[in-house]
């Protein structure tokens, strides 16, 4: 299979206290192959945001390499065909939702005969068509969700890079979530999510990495690794993995 992101012997660290630092991503690596679905999971402080802020470039790494889509992380090249969804996304609650996509569109150097196709679209496959131009402060978690899904998604990027996507939701929320997923997914897109959310990861996800303390657990295919153990649940096989 053909590998989309590659990170090898990944190091990033922070200051910490006077002549200190912590050690965040230690000589992590894994890859995630054309088409998939990806499930970065691991108890909090494990590193996972760390490491999707390494793939955008927002950190800056000790050591290792991040290969994206054949091109350096920081390139504009790369970046032009990823859509991120960060876990809490603070947009400007007095824009309604069209014209926040639009914002977002323009940023991603969308034309504007472009965007007044490609808005309506995303708004109704994350269920706000009929929240188009009600103000953001009026949504509830889920909405925003959803809305953050919208603008990761409006510019049909191949590669997308989303942090706790069902974070929020009710059952129904999730369902509609991970059908959205499912439809990417069918269009050839490429998804790396990070969730503690083990069931919707188990029903999603074609292949996964375990992290902890900013090292690799255990990474492949999920159904694989749940035979070799004779475990019937992600939820059961993380817990052992983790506690060894």
């Amino acid at each position: 299979m053909e590998a989309v992101l590659k990170v090898k012997d990944l190091r990033v660290s922070y200051p910490y206290g006077l002549g200190k630092e912590k050690v965040a991503l230690d000589g992590l690596s894994l890859t995630v192959g054309k088409g998939e679905v990806f499930g970065l999971l691991g108890p909090n402080g494990a590193g996972k945001t760390t490491l999707i802020k390494s793939i955008l470039g927002f950190v800056g790494v000790k050591s290792g390499s991040i290969e994206l889509l054949g091109h350096a992380t920081l390139s504009l090249a790369a970046k032009s065909r990823l859509g991120y969804m960060p876990e809490i996304a603070n947009y400007y609650w007095f824009m309604t939702p069209g014209e926040i996509l639009d914002l977002f569109g323009a940023l991603a150097g969308m034309k504007r005969a472009e965007l007044k196709n490609k808005i309506p679209a995303a708004l109704e496959l994350v269920g706000l068509s009929g929240q188009k131009n009600e103000l953001v402060r009026t949504f509830s978690k889920g909405m925003q969700v959803r809305l953050n899904i919208a603008q990761a998604i409006l510019h049909d990027p191949e590669f997308l890079i989303l942090d706790e996507p069902f974070s929020g939701l009710d059952p129904l929320g999730r369902i509609d979530i991970r059908n959205i997923l499912k439809k990417k997914k069918d269009e050839g897109k490429t998804i790396f999510l990070s969730s503690h959310e083990l069931s919707e990861a188990e029903l999603i996800c074609d292949s996964m990495c375990i992290m902890k303390q900013g090292k690799v657990l255990k990474e492949g295919p999920i159904k694989k690794a749940l035979d070799e153990r004779g475990e019937h649940s992600l939820e059961n096989y993380f817990v052992k993995i983790i506690t060894e």
